[in-house]
């Protein structure tokens, strides 16, 4: 990318601005913001609480170490934790809080995963109840989170959306110029 995604620009701010700004929501407590790969950079860039950063040192073994990292970050008593890819920055606050209504409309029987769906294609960001934590933390490196959603494949909670960016993987310069560049 030539750059950390973290901090490629988007309207004005980086794409971890904007993932923050769209989370502030009454239902998020706590927030966390796993760093790997140019950790200092990114942290230098964007202002952070300290307890905010997690830097997850083992990061070149990919996406689930991150998550893991996080999750152990957590205090205990989290109903659950929504996950949010920087390859996917291009959601709203009302998708996170469409997703967040949904988790906590039935408390008696919350959903282990709560995640949006575009056009027939599942996206991000995803929600993760506690219940499902142990499993995230023992889930195989090589299949990471999915291996959980494959397991609750008749539990998960589909949130339908008119919001494409919940699957714009934004994972190269190409797709970034061509999707950015486009007029709203």
């Amino acid at each position: 990318m030539g750059s950390p995604k973290a901090l490629l620009p988007y309207q004005g701010r980086s794409f971890l601005e904007h993932l923050l700004d769209v989370t502030t929501h009454a239902k998020v407590g706590v927030r966390r913001v796993v760093l790997g790969a140019h950790a200092n950079l990114i942290a230098n860039a964007v202002p952070l609480a300290a307890d905010e950063v997690v830097i997850n040192t083992e990061w070149e073994k990919g996406q689930l170490s991150s998550i893991q990292a996080g999750l152990r970050s957590l205090p205990t008593g989290t109903d659950g934790m929504i996950l949010c890819l920087i390859d996917h920055p291009l959601i709203s606050a009302g998708l996170i809080d469409e997703l967040s209504g949904r988790f906590y409309a039935e408390q008696a029987a919350r959903p282990p995963i709560v995640l949006p769906v575009y056009q027939g294609k599942r996206g991000h960001p995803v929600i993760f109840s506690s219940a499902v934590y142990d499993e995230l933390l023992a889930a195989p490196l090589d299949q990471g989170a999915r291996s959980v959603v494959w397991a609750h494949a008749g539990e998960i909670a589909e949130v339908i959306t008119a919001e494409q960016g919940c699957v714009l993987n934004l994972n190269d310069p190409q797709t970034v110029k061509r999707v950015l560049s486009r007029p709203d």
